[in-house]
């Protein structure tokens, strides 16, 4: 028969049990945390949400025209540092052909006396045309810095895929800006 044992070892090996489950659950949260970064790269590009063409960088596009097909892209700027720029598109509207490249520019002018960075970042409704919209000149591939007072055209190069689905004969192209954390970092 083994001796019954004190309370004080009770106690000592119900918090060793305590202690090893906790690391556990930290070492878990570790390996997920650091784990979901490219899971969600992995599950945004086959699920065709976000833009994960944006965030690649420049494309080569390739025209291939939709014969008598038209589809009206709208273009919106907004900037989220409110104040501190002038922002628009250079056109709100434009007629394409599926297939065809276009070009326009958004304008943008650093209304503060001191340098900037921003960062555009691109949105496009509806969500499900992402995977037929080629961009393969965008200011939105990387921060964009202004000098005080600065203003400039930046041009945007797409292509609308043309096996969009036939339903869809809208899209709206929307790009924000916001202040890079270096211009932050700066204030």
């Amino acid at each position: 028969m083994r001796p019954a044992q004190s309370p004080l070892a009770a106690d000592r090996h119900s918090n060793r049990k305590l202690v090893g489950t906790l690391l556990a659950i930290v070492a878990a949260s570790a390996v997920l945390g650091w784990g979901l970064i490219p899971l969600y790269r992995v599950f945004s590009k086959y699920a065709g949400i976000g833009n994960a063409e944006a965030r690649a960088g420049p494309q080569t596009l390739r025209a291939q025209v939709a014969a008598k097909r038209l589809v009206t892209v709208q273009f919106v700027g907004y900037a989220d540092s409110v104040g501190t720029f002038e922002y628009r598109p250079q056109v709100t509207e434009m007629q394409v052909q599926p297939g065809r490249i276009y070009q326009t520019a958004f304008y943008a002018h650093n209304l503060t006396d001191g340098p900037e960075q921003v960062r555009a970042v691109p949105s496009l409704q509806p969500e499900e045309a992402w995977q037929y919209l080629r961009e393969s000149n965008c200011f939105c591939f990387q921060p964009q810095s202004f000098a005080a007072g600065e203003a400039r055209w930046m041009p945007v190069r797409f292509l609308v895929d043309r096996s969009l689905p036939a339903d869809i004969d809208r899209l709206s192209m929307s790009y924000t800006f916001y202040d890079a954390p270096e211009s932050t970092a700066r204030r």
